[in-house]
């Protein structure tokens, strides 16, 4: 299954493939399929799980070898995966991930045919079947490693705070898009779009400037700490009435290398209070 497409839109697929490297959804994310592909691509699916111990758990061997391996563990692996239909269609498998990672062909295009396949077919019984083996396997790591759980729900989190910045930014009509035509419709979100960026570059940029400025001062930041900050607040940003703004005059204020500089914290309470003046 391999679809051809111009080459700049593989070329930039497959380099967006290539830096991600793991990614978190809630709930509705959570199928065998993308459990599948993910893997063959070389990526990894973190879902937040809602009823976790709802889902179906998977075996390869048969259940009383199982139990008597790991007593307490072996009971919940009810079901069976079919390791032989896994296989004999593994070749098709990675011929399948071939497709997605290189960019001849889109993931959605390719769960969308699967899902609407007839059931006899074996290629997508065999991606099932796999998914399904990858879901237990992630499912008993996210039992098991507490930070893990904590490390996908802070990156949930991040999700998070855009998607609350994009309803913050789409306020008018209480943000529903009005527009009859696809056009106008499709002109709208790129603007949203747009402007969420501009506010994620915006913080992005003085965030670095800020945490240059601290460390210059002697101020430990830690990189790990940073890896867990989101640029989407919203906290500087006016979202409502006009604003006008004197061009030269914003520009007369910026520094050499084009910034207006950060500004100085606020002193801490200590400082403020100074020597008591009390006899």
């Amino acid at each position: 299954m391999l679809i051809q497409q111009p080459f700049c839109h593989q070329k930039r697929r497959s380099q967006a493939l290539g830096s991600l490297r793991r990614f978190a959804t809630d709930t509705h994310g959570v199928t065998l399929v993308n459990f599948a592909l993910f893997d063959l691509v070389g990526m990894q699916l973190s879902p937040r799980i809602r009823d976790l111990g709802k889902i179906t758990l998977y075996r390869m061997d048969p259940q009383r070898n199982v139990n008597s391996l790991w007593p307490v563990v072996g009971p919940l692996l009810t079901q069976k995966i079919n390791m032989g239909l896994i296989e004999e269609n593994w070749d098709d498998l990675l011929r399948l991930a071939g497709s997605i990672k290189f960019g001849h062909a889109t993931a959605s295009l390719i769960v969308g045919k699967l899902s609407a396949s007839s059931r006899q077919n074996t290629l997508a019984g065999a991606l099932k079947e796999y998914g399904a083996l990858r879901r237990t396997i992630y499912a008993a790591r996210y039992l098991a490693d507490e930070t893990y759980r904590r490390k996908i729900a802070r990156q949930l989190n991040k999700g998070e705070s855009l998607h609350s910045l994009r309803r913050s930014l789409l306020y008018a009509h209480g943000g529903a898009i009005r527009h009859r035509h696809l056009a106008a419709q499709t002109e709208q979100a790129w603007c949203l779009t747009l402007l969420t960026n501009s506010v994620v570059t915006w913080t992005t940029e003085y965030y670095g400037l800020a945490i240059g400025q601290m460390r210059a001062e002697g101020r430990a930041v830690d990189d790990e700490l940073l890896a867990h900050i989101s640029p989407a607040h919203s906290e500087n940003v006016n979202f409502f009435g006009t604003i006008n703004v004197e061009v030269d005059t914003e520009l007369v204020k910026l520094d050499p290398a084009g910034y207006r500089p950060p500004a100085a914290p606020p002193p801490r309470p200590d400082v403020m209070a100074g020597p008591s003046s009390r006899g």
